[in-house]
């Protein structure tokens, strides 16, 4: 008889310990400090989402996704499977998987960003714990937590949260193989880099240098086996990352969806032509050997392009632009402000090699650049003679080469006012800035010539803050000051604790970090806090607080359909609150086909776009689609609302042959399609579609002379005015033999 034999010294729940309390090798506040921190992150990512809007784009094709598995696994932009995105729909699926759970609405679509945001603060806590201690661990989650693009990126219905969690997760088993040498998660690394290419495609591999780099230098393993294991991963990463493409590859054109972006069909072509050579035509590179559609965009060389930047590091309608008090502006309107109160500043347009200092994505990213840039350089060179395996020292190469990548790519490709892509930047400067408070701490108490590094950190982040927050005089007009005079008064209190000083201990001897940490933080902190301002929740951009973004906006179109302009019957204009308190939403460009989708943000259809709708299902019989929309912003109101099999004209920049000509009068012919919806959209297609020289302006014009012009009269419409042909007219016709 088997018997069980219990200690009774134990005491109960000795192995189990609470959630709040912190593990015996950590200070009792290690744990509760995280906690808080995770609640904070919940809070500032899950803020008003129920008051979330859509992003056209993006949510047409995540509603097309929740339809079916096929539309799923494609990423399909319409429902009937005729075009996918113009990107991998990888970090689309958490989206859909949410919206097949909870319904389709705009908060779901945007909760697991929130889910993502919050792992994202824990794994980064957790490598910084690993590598630098605890306290290290939770200044580099808050630091994290406060950069005002963190908290907008998490909030936004995007490709860059799942594309950073994935990152962090991938250094995070890189730390762990280097470590221990150990292949396994080493290859959990790769897997990890493979899904963020899923998610940000050729963006996600920027990274490896700096995860190669790591486990190169310090695991503690020959060379020859580093270098093989490194093999390994790279070929476990390169199988991971290509998997949908080449899955896409195999499938005949006819039993899949055509592949947006391209002339050719090719997903090849769209991830390394469209979605990445593109971006830096600027510095004379071509994609126009690759099959995708090419366009010139602004980059290094300053140059604005005729179209926002595609795919990876695309992103849907930039929404108003904001001034300093919140209020929606032109864009006009805020170029004209450049220099007085957001947009001007050193590198203040969204092009040039100096963007990233300008004061659009400073004020959104670059809190930390001084404190992090010292931090890097200390903790490398204060590095230098440890064992080659050293942990702390190897940290500090994953950062800083990390940061340094990403830096580099930003700044000599095309960022188009996309303050989100900046996410995978925020990431090494919160990691560097924890490391470094801690390194520069125990420097400055040890004395010596080290001791100086911490208060020139201090005083060069206070100034920098207070510069940027001076570039927007009339929002908080006291953070300036504020933040000059902290930086001043933790330079001179950690001058009178360092040792040997008479004061050296006692209070005294908080009050310096405590101030330090308080001019760091300050600034970033007033930003982040906006999100509970009305005024500045709902920005398309990752953008909270203010911002300017002036260069990249000036081009728009004149005529109708420009910003400022209805862009569709009963529709919003830039920047102005509709009767239901939402904004208009859309993708922007430049060259006069950015705008809006069509749709309302919240997603439902106008009583004249509901009449249409059901005149059409109730004559469409045996024909596949509804009716063919002349853009993806033309169909995107009616996917939204009512997950309709509408055939979108042209993919999203207009200028995609799908359909061909031919093609789409062999369906009209076949009966699939007998109603044709045009005018009205806006967007890249919309804009192309009336060139006459791609295959929906073609289609169009067929269109135009050979099928027959419902009466709007029919459906309960009226007669538009102004000619048929401009963005504002709206004009339904049948097609086919039974016309």
């Amino acid at each position: 008889m088997a018997t069980n034999v219990l200690d009774a010294t134990a005491s109960p729940g000795a192995a189990r310990r609470a959630p709040w309390r912190s593990p015996a090798d950590e200070p009792a506040y290690a744990r509760p400090a995280l906690l808080l921190l995770t609640v904070l992150a919940a809070v500032l990512y899950g803020w008003g989402i129920d008051h979330s809007q859509y992003h056209t784009f993006y949510a047409s094709a995540a509603r097309s996704m929740t339809e079916s598995w096929k539309a799923f696994f494609y990423g399909s932009f319409d429902p009937g499977n005729s075009i996918t995105l113009d990107k991998l729909p990888g970090f689309l699926w958490p989206q859909a998987l949410s919206a097949r759970l909870f319904g389709f609405h705009p908060w779901a679509l945007v909760l697991p960003q929130v889910l993502e945001g919050v792992a994202s603060l824990l794994v980064l806590h957790r490598l910084v714990r690993r590598w630098a201690g605890v306290n290290a661990a939770l200044i580099a989650s808050t630091a994290f937590l406060v950069t005002p693009v963190a908290v907008g990126l998490f909030r936004t219905a995007v490709e860059d949260p799942a594309f950073t969690l994935c990152l962090l997760l991938a250094a995070e088993a890189t730390g762990r193989a280097a470590r221990d040498g150990r292949l396994r998660p080493l290859l959990a690394a790769g897997v990890w880099v493979g899904l963020g290419f899923q998610a940000k495609m050729l963006e996600a591999w920027a990274v490896l240098p700096a995860l190669a780099l790591v486990y190169l230098l310090s695991a503690p393993l020959t060379l020859r086996r580093r270098v093989l294991h490194l093999g390994v991963s790279a070929l476990v990463t390169t199988a991971v990352s290509v998997s949908w493409m080449l899955a896409v590859t195999l499938v005949p054109a006819k039993d899949r969806p055509y592949v947006d972006g391209t002339t050719n069909n090719s997903a090849f072509s769209m991830v390394v032509g469209y979605n990445f050579l593109n971006r830096f035509s600027s510095l004379g590179i071509s994609a126009a050997s690759t099959g995708s559609v090419s366009a010139t965009q602004g980059g290094a060389g300053g140059r604005t392009g005729a179209r926002p930047a595609p795919g990876g590091a695309s992103g849907p309608g930039a929404g108003p632009v904001r001034d300093a008090r919140g209020r929606a502006v032109t864009p006009g309107t805020a170029a004209a402000g450049a220099g007085r109160g957001g947009a001007g500043g050193f590198g203040g347009g969204q092009n040039g090699w100096s963007k990233m200092f300008g004061t659009t994505l400073a004020s959104q990213t670059g809190w930390f650049y001084p404190f992090a840039a010292v931090a890097a350089v200390c903790g490398l060179l204060w590095c230098r003679g440890r064992p080659r395996t050293d942990r702390l020292r190897a940290g500090y190469v994953l950062w800083t080469t990390w940061l340094a990548l990403y830096f580099l790519v930003f700044s000599a490709g095309s960022v188009g006012g996309h303050t989100y892509y900046m996410g995978v930047i925020a990431v090494p400067l919160a990691a560097l800035t924890g490391a470094g408070s801690v390194l520069m701490w125990r420097a400055h108490r040890a004395g010596g010539r080290r001791a100086r590094a911490l208060p020139v950190a201090v005083a060069a982040t206070a100034a920098w803050s207070a510069y940027i927050a001076g570039r927007f005089p009339s929002f908080l007009p006291w953070l300036a000051p504020t933040v000059a005079v902290l930086g001043v008064a933790a330079g001179v209190l950690l001058v009178l604790v360092r040792p040997g000083r008479p004061r050296a201990a006692g209070r005294l001897a908080l009050a310096g970090p405590a101030a330090a940490l308080a001019a760091v933080l300050l600034a970033p902190s007033a930003w982040a806090v906006q999100v509970f301002n009305p005024g500045y929740r709902m920005s398309r951009m990752g953008a909270v607080g203010p911002s300017a973004m002036s260069r990249g906006l000036q081009t728009g179109r004149s005529g109708p359909g420009r910003f400022g302009q209805a862009a569709w019957p009963g529709g919003r204009t830039f920047g102005q609150r509709a009767g239901d308190g939402l904004r208009g939403s859309g993708r922007t460009g430049t060259g006069g086909r950015g705008g809006f989708g069509g749709a309302q943000s919240s997603g439902a259809l106008t009583a004249g776009q509901r009449r249409l709708l059901d005149y059409a299902r109730a004559h469409q019989g045996s024909a596949a689609y509804v009716f063919a929309a002349g853009s993806w912003s033309t169909a995107s109101p009616y996917i939204l609302a009512a997950g309709a099999h509408v055939l979108p004209l042209g993919g999203f920049s207009g200028r995609v042959p799908s359909p061909t000509q031919t093609g789409f009068r062999r369906l009209v012919d076949a009966g699939e399609v007998r109603y044709v919806l045009l005018g009205g959209g806006r967007g890249m297609g919309s804009g192309s579609a009336r060139t006459g020289t791609t295959a929906a302006a073609r289609i169009t014009t067929w269109v135009r002379s050979a099928c027959t012009e419902v009466p709007p009269s029919a459906y309960g419409g009226t007669t538009p005015s102004g000619d048929a042909r401009t963005a504002g007219a709206q004009r339904l016709y049948r097609c086919g033999p039974s016309r």
